[in-house]
């Protein structure tokens, strides 16, 4: 099955003029969900009363002459990080077994405004900790076009849901490519927007300065239209910017001829599949001939990128699982005598092993006599690449490389090696770095009939200009 729904404008509008209903819909879904369950294991939660009743307050409301927004009845399933009230939320993770959410995340509330119906969670890697979904405590998801092989990760149960048509649209976060890599591995769009543009209310923390929102879709256009939804200020996030007044969702194509894109030379370089860099280079003559003006670019801190992340991470990381002590919510280990054991045994237990080594590692380099020489040290090399990148903007409107150095891996191919999982991010993670936004884009399949992803980066708050370049991209190889 792929993903075989109409624009989210045009499903939201069937409903909004009788010619299908919110209920239809959403049954559509959650039959899916029930039908591809076994196979694919793309969610993890199935949320059937409260989507069936929100569908039929929505049919209601319609029937009574309201309009209940540009997304009335159109269904979506949101990554299991995200919280959704009176719903059990665990982020994939044991040590949150039977935690009920005692409130929503604001991107949540933004979308059922607008009329969405989450009907399911989705797959993920424990606490979002990797990049095959492999690390979920719930089982791996099955990549969609080759069930022996990884979806990506660590939103790889709402890339493959997308691209298995389970719901239109699903929600992921991109600490530092975990929309993207999962998008480009499963032949979708996944959009990471500029930092703070979609508010972390209501998600459980990774990086607190790295983690984004943002939508996986079938298409560049739905993909604008759920962040114009979900952006802008959000008094219980002190880091959400303002969005753009011109909104996101009345995409404007440039002019070709005016565009200046730069492909990123490191992101050739390093072990870069030939299949992957021939449909980037195959691309890249299309704009050329098309009347980009298309060029070159060094970051030599690109190079370090990979390595700063995983210590500023970990770091994040090791701080944020703190308040998972067994004592207020989540997994407390029955068997403990006394408070240190509660603690020792009940994250013991129920954390996995990457989010142990996460918090390890994150302990070590904040710890006394070691911060200066790893925390410090990456912290002035994420500076030196925001440089970078601010400089590079200034000559170039775009910038291009693939999403990964392959196309999606096998299963287990890289469980045992933490060091070849982390590589899979090597050309994602600098985005989150620099806190620009950054979209994954279908771009053809190799010769497994793996698909291939291409990545386009815009400068800090340029994601409408991004939109509009994304979607030109999108109607290039759609001709091809």
């Amino acid at each position: 099955m792929q993903n075989d729904w109409p624009a989210l404008s045009e499903l939201a509008a069937a409903v909004k003029n009788g010619s299908s209903s919110a209920v239809a819909l959403t049954r559509k879904a959650l039959e899916r969900i029930e039908r591809q369950q076994p196979i694919y294991n793309a969610t993890i939660l199935t949320l059937s009363e409260s989507a069936l009743k929100r569908a039929e307050a929505i049919d209601k409301a319609i029937a009574e002459g309201q309009d209940p927004g540009v997304l009335a009845g159109v269904p979506f399933i949101a990554k299991d990080n995200f919280l959704v009230k009176n719903s059990e939320t665990r982020a994939a993770s044991n040590i949150l077994s039977g935690f009920i959410a005692p409130f929503q995340a604001s991107a949540i509330n933004a979308l059922e405004q607008a009329g969405a119906i989450c009907v399911a969670k989705a797959n993920m890697d424990a606490f979002a900790h990797g990049a095959s979904t492999e690390n979920s405590d719930f089982g791996v998801t099955k990549n969609p076009f080759d069930t022996t092989r990884v979806p990506g990760g660590s939103s790889g149960g709402s890339a493959a849901a997308v691209a298995l048509g389970l719901a239109p649209f699903a929600l992921g976060t991109d600490t530092g490519g975990s929309i993207r890599q999962p998008a480009a591995f499963c032949g979708v769009v996944g959009l990471k927007p500029t930092y703070g543009l979609v508010s972390r209310s209501g998600v459980i923390a990774m990086g607190s300065s790295l983690d984004c929102i943002g939508p996986i879709t079938s298409s560049v256009e739905d993909a604008a239209l759920v962040l114009e939804v979900m952006s802008g200020r959000d008094d219980l996030d002190s880091t959400t910017i303002e969005s753009d007044p011109q909104g996101y969702a009345n995409l404007k194509a440039p002019q070709l001829s005016k565009v200046r894109v730069a492909v990123i030379d490191e992101y050739l370089e390093q072990g870069l599949d030939q299949e992957v860099k021939d449909g980037l280079l195959k691309l890249v003559d299309k704009l050329k001939a098309d009347g980009a003006q298309v060029s070159h670019v060094s970051l030599p801190s690109t190079k370090l990128a990979l390595a700063c992340y995983y210590i500023i991470t970990p770091a994040e990381v090791s701080s944020n699982l703190s308040r998972y002590d067994g004592i207020r919510y989540g997994y407390s280990d029955p068997s403990a005598k006394d408070l240190e054991q509660s603690y020792l045994n009940s994250r013991g237990k129920g954390f996995g092993k990457e989010a142990k080594r996460r918090i390890i590692i994150g302990t070590f380099v904040l710890s006394s006599g070691y911060y200066d020489a790893y925390y410090k040290k990456a912290m002035t090399v994420r500076t030196k690449l925001i440089n970078e990148f601010d400089a590079a903007f200034k000559d170039y409107d775009y910038l291009i490389g693939p999403v990964a150095p392959t196309t999606a891996f096998k299963i287990g191919e890289k469980a045992k090696d933490p060091l070849q999982m982390y590589l899979a991010d090597v050309m994602t993670v600098a985005a989150n770095l620099a806190g620009i936004p950054a979209i994954s884009l279908p771009n053809g399949f190799d010769t497994n009939g793996l698909p291939i992803g291409v990545q386009l980066m815009a400068a800090r708050r340029n994601d409408r200009s991004l939109l509009g370049m994304a979607k030109v991209i999108e109607e290039v190889n759609n001709r091809a």
